[in-house]
């Protein structure tokens, strides 16, 4: 049987979550004296939904650095699908928030409410430079986590770009209406986004084979080595989206020598490092034996 474990290189993703934690906190706070001090139902929803990233993020902080725990008798392939749970709970959230956002957003649109664009300007500024500085503290991020959160947070960037907009519209006109358009707007293209991650996370909670693999072409490139027969019980499956695992039985000609199969095995090492493949479990069986697996 042959192992094969490639451990990912120093990922900063637990720092960056930290750091954009304890800033969407104190800046939510801010939004939701801003929001009722400028009657602005914008500000005011983007804080419920900062307010539900911050919860996110707290949490995404703790599960980010529980899953850098090794391997345990508990967890024998270590703790990397916490952060997985972090992606898909902060998605439900989101998801939960944008409802209760565009609840709020409909009626106003019926009967719009003034709104201050002096102070709705000054928190557009504030929530870009913000929301900019965790970004650029989360870009580059490895794990499917830190990812998620630096798309959410960029998201963010746009909103209150979008924000800076209306607010210098409503410095000189009195269209109001476009405070909670805007809400809308910035809260249905979240929800958009939100569901394509839900599809990617979900797809990798279920154990489908990871995007940009195809377990044919690899069974083939198996197939094509020296003494090999047949391959058969193939699976490719990702802990977190970064890490994945294959496992497989690998039938060789009876008369394989030993050195034959350790040559065999250095083959595969050298396949399976190619296509980044960080767990690998690979049975390697003789022709003449029985195997409950093999169809």
């Amino acid at each position: 049987m042959s192992h094969h474990h490639q451990y990912p290189h120093n990922d900063d993703s637990t720092g960056g979550i930290r750091l954009a934690f304890f800033l969407n906190l104190g800046f939510t706070l801010l939004e939701f004296v801003g929001g009722y001090w400028t009657n602005s139902l914008a500000i005011v929803s983007d804080a419920l939904h900062d307010l539900g990233d911050s919860f996110s993020l707290g949490m995404s902080w703790y599960l980010e650095r529980l899953s850098k725990k090794g391997v345990d008798k508990r967890f024998s392939y270590g703790y990397r699908r916490f952060s997985l749970l972090a992606a898909l709970i902060n998605t439900v959230i989101l998801l939960v928030g944008g409802i209760l956002i565009i609840s709020r957003a409909i009626p106003r649109l019926i009967h719009p409410e003034h709104s201050n664009a002096q102070g709705m300007l000054v928190f557009a500024i504030l929530g870009i430079l913000v929301n900019g500085i965790a970004v650029l503290r989360l870009r580059g991020g490895q794990s499917l986590n830190a990812q998620v959160v630096a798309w959410h947070l960029l998201e963010d960037v746009l909103g209150w770009a979008a924000v800076l907009v209306v607010s210098l519209v409503l410095l000189f006109t009195d269209i109001h209406i476009l405070d909670p358009l805007l809400s809308i707007l910035i809260t249905a293209y979240v929800m958009w986004n939100v569901l394509r991650n839900l599809r990617k996370t979900t797809s990798i909670f279920l154990q489908a084979v990871p995007e940009n693999y195809d377990i044919g072409a690899i069974e083939v490139r198996l197939l094509e080595m020296e003494n090999v027969m047949s391959v058969h019980h193939t699976h490719l499956w990702s802990l977190d989206g970064q890490q994945h695992v294959l496992t497989a039985h690998i039938v060789v000609d009876p008369c394989t020598t030993r050195e034959q199969v350790l040559k065999l095995k250095q083959d595969i090492n050298t396949l399976t490092g190619e296509l980044e493949l960080e767990h690998t479990t690979l049975e390697i069986e003789y022709d003449d034996e029985d195997c409950r697996m093999r169809e």
